[in-house]
C-alpha cells in the first residue's frame, strides 16, 4: 500500500475528504520525525514503537571494487511492533 492507497482507505473508512486525511498524515509524520530528532520514542499502545538508534561509525567495503571504504556514524529509525499488531498479524 502506498501513500495515495492509505489516503483513499482512511477516506472511505472515516468519511473525512482525501485532502483533510493528506492533511493529518502530513502532520503525523512530521510530528514523528520531530519527536525522533529530538532523541524520544513514539509509543502507540498496541501498534508499536518508533526510536531513534545511533549506528557508529564502521569500516565498510565497496562491493564492486572491493575497496574499503571509511562510513561515517547514523542515526537510524526504528520500529518495534506492539503486542496487538503481533497478535493479528500471526492470526493471519
Amino acid at each position: 500500500m502506498n501513500k495515495s492507497e492509505l489516503i483513499n482507505a482512511l477516506s472511505e473508512e472515516t468519511n473525512f475528504s482525501k485532502k483533510d486525511i493528506a492533511k493529518v498524515l502530513a502532520s503525523f509524520t512530521r510530528i514523528i520525525e520531530r519527536t525522533l530528532k529530538t532523541g524520544n520514542k513514539v509509543s502507540l499502545t498496541g501498534f508499536g514503537t518508533y526510536w531513534l538508534s545511533h549506528r557508529p561509525a564502521r569500516v565498510g567495503i565497496n562491493p564492486a571494487t572491493k575497496e574499503r571504504i571509511n562510513l561515517p556514524a547514523v542515526n537510524v529509525p526504528r520500529f518495534k511492533p506492539g503486542k496487538h499488531l503481533k497478535e493479528q498479524l500471526r492470526s493471519t
